[in-house]
This record gives structure tokens, sequence and C-alpha cells, in this order.
């Protein structure tokens, strides 16, 4: 039996736009939906006279007299946030895409004012473990950031794409390095720097040239090199390939009307 997936976004995603180029792929979609966010509630029932109408009344994110009674409502008490209260608001949709409609989930604890998550898809998991799942999302951007700024994801300029993926598959390898490696790291804070108990990533890395040195290395020393020999006479080397070089021309300045001229 297959799983139907889950996918997480954040709140640039939370649009009519993604939602319509979305429609047509089978996973579920739990987006996080930005504070001045509007949508629409579904449309009164039509009274044969007329035009059929598409919205229904306005759902202001930012203004709390629109929303109305939830149609469910889950309070739970978190052993880290405290009192957690979820409320859904079912059947709304955005303007652009009045065809596909989804639930409207508000989570509050003490130390959240709000956060809103759209589920767009078929069955919703309980409310009391939806707003979990989008709690995952919040380690993958934590790691995406760690990985470009402080392991140089992004930072090689690679020439093929096997060693782009090479390069990319060694990622995950650092960070469980750097993971089994906190309680062997001693801390070294810079001058600006609070010692702490609990290291960070960035903190482990940061202390790990000194584990490096404790551990050793299984290569040889380096030897002094001499006069290299360079290509063995006769073997030719094939060039990297090239490609044309895309220049945009300089955009022609209007002329200006006589009219213009003349007064």
């Amino acid at each position: 039996m297959s799983v139907r997936a889950i996918a997480t976004y954040d709140s640039e995603y939370g649009s009519a736009i993604f939602v319509n180029l979305t429609e047509g792929i089978p996973a579920d979609l739990l987006l996080r939906l930005r504070p001045n966010r509007c949508s629409y509630k579904a449309p009164e029932p039509y009274s044969g006279c007329g035009r059929p109408r598409k919205h229904g009344d306005k759902f202001q994110l930012a203004n709390a007299d629109s929303w109305g009674e939830p149609s469910a409502t889950f309070s739970l008490e978190d052993e880290t946030v405290g009192q957690v209260l979820i409320q859904q608001w079912s059947d709304l949709h955005f303007k652009q895409s009045a065809q596909r409609h989804f639930q409207v989930i508000r989570v509050t604890h003490p130390h959240c004012s709000g956060l809103w998550l759209a589920w767009v898809g078929e069955q919703m998991p309980p409310l009391e473990q939806l707003w979990r799942l989008y709690l995952r999302r919040f380690a993958i951007d934590h790691w995406n950031r760690f990985a470009k700024q402080r392991l140089h994801w992004t930072l090689p300029h690679l020439l093929t794409p096997q060693q782009a993926l090479r390069w990319s598959d060694l990622m995950p390898l650092l960070s469980w390095q750097l993971w089994l490696a906190r309680q062997l790291v001693m801390d070294t804070p810079l001058p600006w720097q609070k010692p702490q108990t609990n290291l960070t990533f960035g903190q482990v890395a940061q202390g790990f040239a000194a584990l490096l040195v404790r551990i050793g290395s299984p290569a040889c020393s380096p030897k002094p090199r001499g006069k290299s020999p360079g290509c063995i006479s006769g073997q030719s080397r094939s060039p990297f390939p090239r490609f044309p070089i895309i220049k945009k021309h300089a955009a022609r300045q209007k002329k200006a009307n006589k009219d213009n001229l003349n007064s």
C-alpha cells in the first residue's frame, strides 16, 4: 500500500500560483501562510438568479472579525512550549484558485502569537499531529543554511554534474561527524563569544581541528616534491567542452516624441 507524500513549504509558497501549479501532483501540501494573507470562504448556495458566485466572505488572517467560528478546535499541553491551542477553518480558497479548497490551521502557544498553516490535499491528519509535521521543516532549513555557509556546500565551481552530486553527498557525512564529535570537542570560543556547554554544529566545527590532531590521519605525510615530470610524452589531453558566451545587448533608448521636442 503506497503512502501519499506530504510536502511542507514556507510562507513564500503559500499563494494561489503555487497551489495551481501543483494541482496535478499526487501529494498533500502543508503550507505556511503569511500573516497578511487573504483567502475566501465558500460561497452561499446558488439562489437561482444571476451568475453563481465563486467567492464567499473574505477571510483575512490579520483581521479576527473576519474569521468566524472555527470548524474544529483542539488544545494540548506540550512539554516544551506549554499550552497549545489549534484552530481549524474549512473550505477556504485563494481568489485565483477557487477550484482548489484548503483548510486553514492557526497554532498559538505562549511563545508564538499565531502560526498560520494551510492543508491542501486529501485526508488531513488529526490536529494534534498536523502542527508537529511542520516543525520538522525548521531543522531542514537550519541545516541548509549551515551547509551553505559553514560547510561551503555551494562554494565550489565544479565542472560536471557528477562532481556536484559527489560533493553534495559529502554534506550529510560531514554533519554526522560533527554530531558524533559533540562530546569529544572542547569549546574554543572567540574573544567576543560566551562559553557554552551544549555546543552547536558551528561551535563543534570551530574546535574540530584540535580533535583531528588527537585522532591523527591514516594518510602518509606529504613528501617534498621536486621537478614535476608533467604529462607523458605523446599523450594528448582532451580539452574541456566550451560553450558559447551569451551576451545581452544594451537596450536602445526610445526616441523622444516630436511633440515633446517642440514643446
